[in-house]
This record gives C-alpha cells, sequence and structure tokens, in this order.
C-alpha cells in the first residue's frame, strides 16, 4: 500500500497547506507532553499514558501533514506518509504504536510498566526528530 492509495480512497484529502492549524497541532502536542511528562507510570497509568504518547506523536505527524497540504483521516495513512518520505524506520515504530494504542483503547490489553516507559522515552525521540526535520520553523 501506498500513501496515494489513501488520497484514492478519500482517508486523505490533499488541499492547500494550513500553517495556523499545524501550528495549533504543535502546540496541543506540546502542552499534552507537558501534562503527561509530571505523572509517575504505575501499573494503573500506563495504558492511558503510553496511548497518550501515541496521540501527541500523532499529533506532530498530523502537523506535518498539514503543513504540506494534507488533511488525514486515518491514522493508518500517517505510517505510508512517513515512508514516502524516507522515515522507514519512523514509520515502522509508528505503527507498532499505533496497534499497540488500539490493542489498549479497543481491546483493552493491559501494557507492562517497563514497556510504557520505553514506549514514553522512543515517542519522545521520535517526536523530538520530526520536528527538527520537519516543523522547525514552527516550533521556534
Amino acid at each position: 500500500m501506498k500513501f496515494q492509495d489513501f488520497i484514492e480512497q478519500g482517508k486523505v484529502r490533499k488541499g492547500n497547506p494550513d500553517i495556523p492549524k499545524s501550528k495549533s497541532l504543535v502546540e496541543t502536542s506540546n502542552n499534552n507532553l507537558e501534562v503527561f511528562e509530571n505523572i509517575d507510570i504505575t501499573e494503573t497509568s500506563a495504558q492511558t499514558i503510553t496511548a497518550n504518547y501515541y496521540e501527541a506523536l500523532r499529533e506532530i505527524i498530523e502537523a506535518i501533514c498539514l503543513k504540506e497540504g494534507f488533511k488525514v483521516y486515518s491514522h493508518e495513512a500517517f505510517t505510508f506518509f512517513l515512508k514516502e518520505k524516507n522515515e522507514e524506520l519512523l514509520s515502522m515504530k509508528f505503527d507498532n504504536y499505533r496497534k499497540i494504542r488500539n490493542s489498549i483503547n479497543y481491546y483493552g490489553e493491559k501494557i507492562q510498566i517497563e514497556e510504557a516507559k520505553a514506549a514514553k522515552e522512543n515517542i519522545l525521540e521520535i517526536i523530538k526528530i520530526l520536528k527538527n526535520r520537519y516543523l522547525k520553523e514552527l516550533t521556534k
């Protein structure tokens, strides 16, 4: 599958770049990260924190898409968007976290504390990389 397939299926729409909305999503992601930074990862909070770190990452990828004129209606499409930008490793990591988030939200899966801590650190690193490569001028 390719990103273009999502466009043809109507799961992604091509339009004009939306810089204000892109900036807003970056701010939202930053605010969410700030809130979750100070919450301890426990057996009770591991699922919620993992799902919310995924959401902060998704918001950053969506901000990049909006900056480039794409409105995305499918989380899976973000994986192929990253692949198209030659971000193969990041796309694989994102897709893995997408599946973990889905298993938490839709199937009630539990996440171990150590897995949640690793996800947090890895997602923060992915966000840092993506911001530096694609959103530098929006995050000053």
